[in-house]
């Protein structure tokens, strides 16, 4: 279930406010008997991610009952998540190099809906039903934790604001659990203008014949690939080679982008097959709507285009 980006922080008893964590969605599943569980984590976009995280394996040892959550993972950072740290786990495929990473940059999941218990679905349950069930499970561990609710939205967004954190989501209590929908029962208030874009080519660095300098990137919308801009703030260091390895077996003859590119811009770009998402920073749009200033931030590989439609800067 996915929120809307809302206007203004709903009021009164029938909402909850929960911190918007800077993390990755996953849903993670605990089954079997004890002694012998198995656990499994997927992504937003259904890929089995669980060899990313050995960390939730410990949850194989847990006592409780076999459960289905929803929730996110997180880097902590001095205290407070980080996307940046987080990317540098997301990818990860090798099982030796995800134990490596885990001993010195860790993830914690913060669990905030349940939706399986016992092999009972909770999807047509409340929200507050499904929040109590979770809360009764005792979930505390190194890393696994259920985050608290509050009842006074807009005190939170200001407290996140005050903190550093990315916003905060307003959850109405009696909604029901809808897989894949982008509901007004969830709405999201974000504090970083923050989005995620499609990469649509790329371009070498100035005066280099190897290193990638930026990336082209655009909004996916029901008219095509529209053309938001280059991005090569963010890109130095090791960020550079990963992304060339990722766009190189990608390359295509032709823009995917439904617009035209600008000459300056097109001039010199290597056009790639429109698959990859990146999130962006950027002070939002300009006249031209173009991104503004704008710096990578992590490639997003858990999720596609599809999930990034209508969710650019405004």
């Amino acid at each position: 279930m996915l929120a809307t980006r809302g206007d203004h922080v709903p009021a009164g008893p029938g909402w909850a406010h929960e911190v918007k964590w800077d993390g990755m969605r996953t849903l993670v599943e605990v089954a079997g008997p004890a002694g012998g569980r198995s656990v499994r984590v997927w992504s937003r976009n259904e890929n089995d991610v669980t060899v990313s995280f050995p960390e939730l394996r410990g949850l194989a040892a847990w006592s409780g009952p076999g459960v289905l959550l929803d929730g996110e993972v997180v880097a902590l950072h001095e205290g407070t998540p980080s996307f940046g740290a987080l990317a540098e786990r997301m990818h990860v495929s090798n099982a030796r190099r995800a134990e490596e990473l885990a001993g010195v940059n860790p993830v914690t999941l913060l669990a905030f809906d349940l939706l399986r218990v016992d092999g009972r679905e909770l999807l047509d349950e409340p929200l507050s039903v499904r929040r109590t069930a979770l809360l009764e499970l005792g979930l505390d561990g190194a890393s696994w934790q259920v985050p608290g609710v509050y009842d006074d939205g807009v005190m939170l967004m200001r407290a996140t604001q005050e903190q550093g954190l990315e916003g905060i989501v307003s959850k109405r209590l009696a909604s029901r659990y809808q897989p894949g929908v982008r509901s007004r029962h969830w709405l999201k208030f974000p504090h970083r203008r923050r989005a995620s874009y499609v990469v649509g080519g790329w371009r070498l660095e100035t005066d280099s014949a190897d290193r990638l300098g930026a990336v082209l990137v655009g909004e996916p919308t029901p008219r095509g690939l529209i053309y938001r801009g280059r991005v090569g703030s963010g890109i130095a260091g090791k960020v550079g080679p990963m992304l060339r390895a990722l766009v190189e077996p990608l390359a295509r003859d032709s823009s995917p982008f439904a617009d035209e590119v600008p000459r300056l811009d097109a001039l010199g770009t290597r056009w790639v097959e429109p698959v990859l998402v990146i999130d962006v920073e950027a002070l939002g749009l300009s006249t031209q709507a173009r991104l503004r200033q704008p710096a990578y931030v992590g490639l997003r590989s858990d999720l596609t285009p599809a999930d990034v439609v209508g969710q650019g800067h405004r």
